[in-house]
């Protein structure tokens, strides 16, 4: 996309330039709102042409069952899948009685642009119908951060030469359809017509519609609201039916008059609430976003992103399109969990229908450490959501005969929704990626309150589990056995080394909690002889290492494996799931996204440098990144090991991710995880950031390419300032009690308001390791 002939590089927006149809789905997804909550997905005002249409509801779905070609026990019985539903962006536009539609006339221009520090998508066209009529029409669209079930779009017409007629027809559409899903398992499953029409209102300007989904028994209304500015004789009517409302204005103007149409759209759904309930619920988020009326939307979003950019900014100095990368990311990523409010951040956020919807260990790994350090209150709303989940956790856990909780691989309301058991029952370490995230929640945040009420549970709930899941062999050693770590062409292996070190940190962090909050640990039946019973396993944790190479191994006899013949492997074979059978890979030293590379970024105290650079240079041969999730966790490693070139060119490829399609999927939604990755891959690769319990330690090593790199963070109530330069690190409190800091080991003390400037030590410039053929990250 970024390279692409209609896309502009700037620091603030993401500008598209011209209307490309070829990248059409693909910009539906860069230019998506959201807010956690409510999600439009950036197609045309007009509806038509369209790649996917989407609108969304964080936790809306439909289930479906899960067939089997044999039936097994332990497997799930039905799937979920994220929804489109009622649509309330569409505005049709006709002009003297002709369709405004991109394909037929004369476009003269267009330009759309996403505003990073606006929220709003900005739109602005000329264009000549078939008859020779020339009109201009603007619009600007946003998905409010502060009124979470608010959309609004004020849509403007204005003829350029001459008089025209036009009718805009402002509509709430239901069961719109959909294209057919093209075969790759990470797209949606297509479910036609899952609305059931329950209301249908029109009266005045207002519109709504309520429905409710035909399986899962969710209630879905969204109702519209408008005000419309134009000359005399402009005329309104309003309609309804079950799958549509529509509210049709009509005008003559001359040139210089313009037919204003501001449009306000309010969202929500339950599965208790009755109908009327509802429809009053809608009727009065209306009333309170009418009340500002679009003027007090657009400032409050405003104000809402200059909060948010004064503690979350990354700034890189030498690399305009990094630069632009890194702030649309962390736009989206925002979006993605703002609002979200007890509910699961998915692999896509709300900008499309990937993975049908769901929520994966990537929220923990890679998305919660963004918003950990620049937006908290996100991550305790998140952390509750899997706390909410722990029924369905806990009955899983029972089911496959286990203690605790076993937390599913990839859901939206709690249940396990994977139908291929290796890569999802078997992916345990989820329970410890949640306890992770719980970890360093409190200790970047400090709020006790948290861990006794939400921490606690889920930090107790998965060490339960992998209590019982693991065993202690005849010497006392424990073992973790037919597990799938990261890495999912590894599935059904014993001592998973990653898996086995997060288990420890989860163990002994349960044990800590306990110990710190007594009370509530005999509210959960945790007493002493279960804390040491954790302690013991987590103290005899088999880690497989590799004596005659010198290299921990991703698990238990990884290394004596086979190698996959990448010589014999096409470039059009990747990813090598949809070319080869799971069993050959499963077989073979090849693998998908970093694994054992990734615990060393996770438990990098388990690890000491040799090993770090001894470990990546085995498995960066073998990593073939057929998953979005792998980039940034190589730039960190490969920047801490000093393959500084190498990391940069990770961390591109983490940036450009959806900017550039790498994967060809941006067409289904961005990736979350990755737009994260490019925080992780610039703040903890090149910045070194690492938190050494209550406090925070730096070493930065920047690439050739950057002159400077800065970012703000939060950290226990301070807002704190670090920028980099290729000989300085200045570092800077904004707030905030005083703190010390590390910098390359060297302890600094920091008081408000006064910078502090240390050298930087040159870094290393080591040649780098081979990749497989064909899969060596783009040099830029």
């Amino acid at each position: 996309m970024i390279t692409h002939r209609s896309y502009a590089v700037e620091p603030w927006t993401v500008r598209e330039t011209e209307l490309s149809l070829d990248v059409l789905a693909q910009s539906e997804s860069v230019f998506a709102l959201s807010n956690g909550h409510v999600g439009w997905r950036g197609n045309l005002d007009e509806g038509e042409p369209h790649g996917l249409p989407g609108s969304y509801l964080n936790g809306v779905y439909e289930v479906h069952p899960l067939p089997y070609a044999e039936a097994g026990y332990g497997y799930p019985e039905s799937g979920q899948t994220v929804i489109n539903i009622t649509n309330g962006k569409v505005l049709r536009l006709l002009v003297d009685d002709e369709p405004f539609d991109l394909r037929y006339g004369r476009l003269v221009s267009h330009e759309r642009v996403l505003d990073l520090r606006g929220g709003v998508m900005e739109r602005t066209c000329e264009w000549i119908s078939p008859a020779g009529t020339r009109i201009r029409v603007r619009s600007t669209r946003m998905v409010s951060l502060s009124q979470r079930s608010i959309g609004a779009i004020a849509y403007e017409v204005e003829p350029v030469d001459c008089s025209v007629r036009v009718v805009i027809q402002s509509e709430l559409v239901a069961n719109e359809q959909l294209p057919q899903a093209n075969g790759d398992p990470r797209a949606a499953m297509a479910l036609q017509a899952p609305l059931e029409p329950e209301e249908d209102f029109a009266s005045g300007n207002r519109l709504r519609l309520v429905h409710r989904t035909r399986r899962s028994g969710l209630r879905v209304a969204v109702a519209a609201d408008h005000v419309v500015t134009g000359p005399e004789r402009t005329t309104t009517g309003s309609e309804s039916h079950p799958d549509l409302a529509r509210l049709t204005v009509a005008s003559v103007l001359e040139p210089g008059q313009k037919l204003r149409v501001e449009k306000l759209v309010a969202h929500g759904w339950s599965g208790t609430r009755s109908r009327p309930a509802m429809s009053d619920q809608v009727d009065a988020a209306l009333a309170a976003a009418a009340h500002g009326g679009w003027t007090a939307l657009a400032e409050e979003q405003r104000a809402y992103l200059e909060d948010f950019w004064a503690r979350a900014d990354v700034e890189v100095d030498g690399d305009e399109e990094i630069q632009q990368a890194v702030r649309f990311a962390l736009f989206h990523v925002l979006q993605a969990g703002a609002r979200a409010e007890e509910r699961a951040i998915p692999a896509k956020g709300l900008t499309g229908s990937g993975y049908d919807g769901h929520a994966f260990w990537d929220t923990e790994m890679f998305v919660l450490p963004l918003l950990t350090y620049t937006s908290p209150n996100a991550v305790a709303e998140a952390l509750r959501w899997r706390q909410n989940t722990l029924p369905a956790a806990r009955e899983r856990a029972a089911q496959l005969g286990l203690h605790g909780a076993a937390f599913p691989w990839r859901t939206i309301e709690g249940e396990e929704g994977s139908a291929y058991w290796p890569a999802g029952t078997a992916a345990f370490h989820v329970n410890a990626d949640i306890a992770h995230a719980v970890v360093r929640y409190v200790a970047a945040t400090g709020d006790t309150d948290f861990e006794r009420d939400t921490g606690m549970e889920l930090l107790v709930e998965t060490a339960r589990l992998w209590r019982s899941l693991g065993h202690h062999d005849h010497r006392g050693t424990f073992h973790i056995d037919g597990v799938t770590g990261p890495d999912e062409y590894s599935a059904i292996a014993d001592d998973n080394t990653y898996t086995n070190l997060m288990a420890r940190a989860n163990l002994r962090a349960a044990a800590d909690v306990v110990e710190r909050h007594p009370k509530e640990a005999e509210r959960l039946g945790a007493d002493d002889e279960e804390s040491a019973a954790w302690r013991d396993a987590a103290e005899s944790m088999n880690i497989p290492y590799n004596a005659e190479l010198r290299v921990h191994e991703q698990s238990a006899g990884f290394t004596r494996y086979q190698r996959w013949d990448f010589t014999s492997t096409r470039a059009d074979q990747y990813p090598l799931m949809l070319h080869f059978p799971y069993f050959d890979l499963y077989r073979k030293q090849v693998i998908k996204q970093a694994d054992l590379v990734l615990a060393m970024y996770t438990c990098g105290s388990e690890f000491d440098e040799e090993h770090i650079a001894r470990n990546f240079a085995y498995y960066e041969p073998l990593t073939v990144r057929d998953s979005s999730l792998s980039a940034a966790v190589q730039a960190v490693i490969a920047a801490q090991a000093g393959f500084l070139r190498l990391a940069y060119d990770y961390a591109s490829e983490a940036a450009l991710m959806d900017l550039e399609d790498l994967e060809h999927n941006t067409r289904d939604g961005l990736h979350i995880a990755s737009l994260a990755g490019t925080w992780m891959a610039l703040v903890v690769g090149f910045g070194g950031t690492r938190r050494a319990r209550d406090t925070l330690e730096f070493a930065p090593r920047l690439p050739e390419r950057f002159s400077r790199l800065a970012f703000t963070m939060l950290f226990r109530d301070r807002r704190l300032r670090v920028e980099f330069t290729q000989e300085t690190a200045t570092y800077t409190l904004l707030s905030g009690p005083s703190l010390t800091v590390r910098h390359h080991g060297e302890a600094v003390p920091l008081q408000p308001g006064t910078p502090v400037t240390r050298p930087v030590p040159q870094p290393r410039h080591l040649p780098a390791p081979d990749q497989p053929l064909h899969r060596r990250p783009g040099a830029r």
